[in-house]
């Protein structure tokens, strides 16, 4: 590598780091804004609201990195623009051409690591974040609170006079509703303990009686110890390997759009690196502004066009938009870059 090129690596690289951070953090609190919505729902900790940013984590990365390299680029190369620093490395025949190879092979390495993310992180960490919430949801349904009408456990109202803590009960009535195929019950128990296991609801009733009431009877029955068993609605879900979970594409189109748009984001420093050099290298004393509406001009134009056609098409979008976008930015390259300097 040569002196130019390590001089523009070195600029590049300090405002990236700067820039890097600076969306990181923004982007991590609108997902951590999003997590703490979910304490309305579910009671966490501040260590369980630590795991759920966890597993956020690379679809942060996914989102912030290709941005980021951008953004770098356009604005190092307009201030050693605007320095006439790019004039000198010209002039020294270290040309846009070798600039557009240099950052290019970036932006592929780049590109490649983004990928690695989307096919093996990102199935993984959407997992554990899914099964989690699964898990918090299904923990909830336990809470049931001292001396509180209208709760529920399974099919049974439940009422219970107090509480040592969130797992321990005392005094417990629990009623059902008649039902075609069932007769009504009333149950009484003087403990209680629940248990959770891996989302499978248990409630362990101690010392109690049982009354159905038949047409013509009601039946009483005696027991020291009774089960009773609740799936919850929202079970938690079996861990896929990554191959079982990109498989699911043919099948759901959630997952499908998932891939192409994710996909999108992957390859937009390649798309964006030769319109970077268009926006980022100019005549200053004729270009002065304009670029910071041509850097969100092009993210929006990029991301827009992910969208739509993730929607539309997904199995074909991602070739599509890559290679509509590479090719108006290779046009905007030669006319901007390659006829003037």
């Amino acid at each position: 590598m040569n002196r130019a090129s390590r001089y523009l690596l070195k600029h590049f690289g300090a405002l990236f780091s700067s820039l890097f951070f600076i969306l990181f953090f923004i982007t991590s609190i609108v997902f951590f804004i999003k997590i703490t919505a979910l304490t309305a729902i579910i009671q966490m900790n501040f260590l369980e609201l630590g795991t759920l940013y966890v597993y956020l984590l690379p679809r942060t990365l996914i989102y912030t990195l290709p941005v980021t390299f951008f953004i770098a680029l356009v604005i190092t190369l307009f201030n050693l623009s605007k320095e006439n620093e790019t004039i000198v490395l010209f002039t020294l025949g270290y040309n846009p051409k070798k600039i557009a190879h240099l950052f290019l092979s970036l932006s592929v390495a780049l590109s490649l690591l983004l990928m690695v993310t989307i096919f093996v992180l990102i199935p993984i960490s959407k997992q554990l974040n899914s099964n989690f919430i699964d898990y918090k949801k299904a923990e909830a349904k336990f809470n049931i609170k001292a001396s509180e009408f209208g709760q529920k456990f399974s099919q049974w109202l439940v009422y219970i006079e107090k509480n040592d803590d969130q797992k321990h009960y005392s005094g417990i009535t629990l009623y059902q509703t008649p039902t075609p195929k069932e007769n009504e019950r009333l149950i009484l128990a003087s403990h209680a303990t629940i248990e959770n296991e891996g989302g499978k609801l248990r409630l362990n009733l101690e010392e109690g009686k049982i009354f159905e009431f038949r047409k013509d009877e009601i039946e009483q029955i005696n027991f020291e110890r009774m089960h009773i068993n609740s799936q919850p609605k929202s079970a938690i879900g079996v861990m896929q390997s990554v191959k079982e979970y990109w498989n699911g594409v043919f099948v759901d189109d959630k997952r499908a759009y998932d891939l192409s748009f994710f996909l999108l984001i992957a390859l937009f420093p390649i798309a964006s690196t030769l319109i970077a050099l268009s926006i980022g290298i100019v005549t200053y004393r004729y270009n002065k502004g304009g670029i910071y509406g041509a850097i969100f001009t092009t993210i929006f134009l990029y991301f827009a066009s992910a969208t739509l056609f993730s929607t539309w098409h997904p199995q074909s979008a991602p070739l599509v938009v890559f290679l509509l976008s590479f090719g108006v930015a290779y046009k905007i390259y030669q006319k901007r870059i390659q006829a003037i300097f």
